[in-house]
């Protein structure tokens, strides 16, 4: 059973950073590409970021492009995500999501929700204006 267990987020006015953290266990793949959502209420769940396996390859949202950056741990089992110059309009639950990869995937992207298949808990954060 693979686990995700996110850490990090809270009430933070605009233009202040901060760091999520995403830190996968278990399950029997190679590895996990990573992605991080988030959702407001009444909207469908987005993506705003993923990383390959490898971390050779990255996607950013336009929304969050610029501003945030995801990166992996040298173990390859944790995910971060730094969120810098945050608006009000980040305001949401973020979730990071993982995606088993087989031994030819290591640099392949994932930018469909479907393809994800194990998800954190959820993390709020709130953005003051």
């Amino acid at each position: 059973q693979v686990q995700l267990i996110q850490s990090g987020g809270g009430l933070v006015q605009a233009g202040d950073s901060l760091r999520l953290s995403c830190a996968v266990s278990g399950g029997t793949f190679v590895g996990y590409a990573l992605g991080w959502f988030r959702q407001t209420p009444g909207k469908e769940r987005e993506l705003l970021t993923a990383i390959s396996l490898r971390g050779d390859n990255t996607y950013y949202a336009d929304s969050v492009k610029g501003r945030f950056t995801i990166s992996r741990g040298n173990a390859k089992t944790a995910a971060y995500l730094q969120m810098n110059s945050l608006k009000p309009e980040d305001t949401a639950v973020y979730y990071c999501a993982a995606k088993g990869v087989l031994v030819y995937d290591y640099s392949r992207l994932y930018t469909d929700k479907g393809d994800y298949v194990w998800w954190g808990q959820g993390t709020a954060i709130t953005v003051s204006s």
